[in-house]
């Protein structure tokens, strides 16, 4: 297997405020030159014969580089767990909108995704559920293994969003006394930050064992959807029980299929119900242990571990080449 990042190649740009910015909102247009020279160079540097080209996220990839892809003479898959037909981030996805119609395979994660993809012309277009990874977010053996400082009562790990109004519902779980903990970027963008939720905020983004971490030396984890993303689950869905916490989410269809209400998962309609919830579990300690290792069962009986999707996907390539 061969692994390429046309990432590697943009990130101090990407990473800037402004010039991240930029790309952000045209699409990357400004970049499709610089990773179609990339992709050449990347591709005639080594012998490589692949029988499958694989292409995470894709918003780097218009239709010159997918011509490039093209002359490997293999299945081209686009996996992507965002929204890239979705309004909230405006023409982030432009250029693989563009392309969208030369992937032979495209996986998306929603419904609408699947719909608006077809509509666009897409050869093929596969609906997956979200997915844990097996290695990265293992639990650890034992709770004494969790350093201190990633444990904590209730957690929430993410970013906070403009429009999307997750500091005005913790807000509220604070002021119905739920001792909250905050981890993840752009909190200080709140006009709440100051006053009020810098005390519960614990640190920056969560990647690796870190993250595993504060899922699972946290009492109850909250799974806050994205509105704009159209979510009815995330990979914190799937995550979060996997990796050993308690998952205490929105209730949305989605949700209630993949786990049994109060048995294997926790869910509210609003932030009083969830205030409600999490008051309760905190209160007791063996209700709390039940649910936490029924949903551990129980998302593992799902099959939505990364291996699981990737062989589903997989699958599904090879019986299309086979007819």
């Amino acid at each position: 297997m061969t692994i390429k990042d046309p990432f590697n190649l943009f990130s101090k740009e990407i990473s800037s405020k402004w010039f991240g910015a930029l790309h952000f909102r045209t699409g990357y247009i400004f970049l499709q030159g610089r990773t179609t020279r990339w992709l050449n160079r990347e591709l005639s540097s080594e012998v490589i014969k692949p029988d499958l080209i694989w292409v995470d996220s894709g918003e780097l990839f218009g239709p010159a580089c997918l011509a490039i892809l093209m002359h490997m003479n293999c299945p081209i898959i686009l996996y992507n767990v965002d929204d890239p037909t979705g309004k909230r981030d405006g023409r982030r996805f432009a250029s693989l909108i563009h392309a969208i119609t030369l992937y032979d395979l495209v996986v998306v994660v929603r419904k609408e995704s699947e719909q608006e993809c077809k509509a666009l012309g897409a050869k093929k277009v596969m609906l997956v559920n979200r997915s844990y990874d097996e290695v990265e977010h293992r639990p650890f053996a034992t709770l004494e293994e969790i350093p201190k400082n990633f444990r904590s009562e209730v957690a929430f790990i993410g970013t906070w969003m403009r429009h999307e109004k997750r500091d005005e519902f913790i807000l509220e779980l604070i002021s119905r006394g739920v001792p909250i903990s905050i981890w993840g970027d752009r909190w200080d963008k709140s006009p709440h930050y100051e006053k009020k939720l810098k005390p519960h905020w614990r640190g920056k983004a969560l990647n690796g064992r870190e993250y595993v971490a504060a899922i699972q030396g946290a009492k109850i984890c909250l799974g806050l959807l994205s509105k704009g993303n159209r979510d009815l689950h995330t990979t914190r869905t799937m995550e979060t029980p996997y990796a050993g916490g308690l998952f205490c989410a929105e209730r949305t269809v989605e949700h209630q299929e993949f786990f049994k209400e109060g048995v294997e998962a926790v869910f509210w309609s609003d932030a009083a119900e969830c205030a409600e919830q999490c008051l309760k579990l905190l209160a007791n300690d063996e209700l709390r242990e039940q649910i936490r290792l029924a949903g551990m069962t129980r998302v593992r009986a799902l099959k939505v571990g990364n291996e699981d999707i990737c062989k589903s996907v997989l699958d599904v390539m090879i019986n299309r080449e086979q007819k």
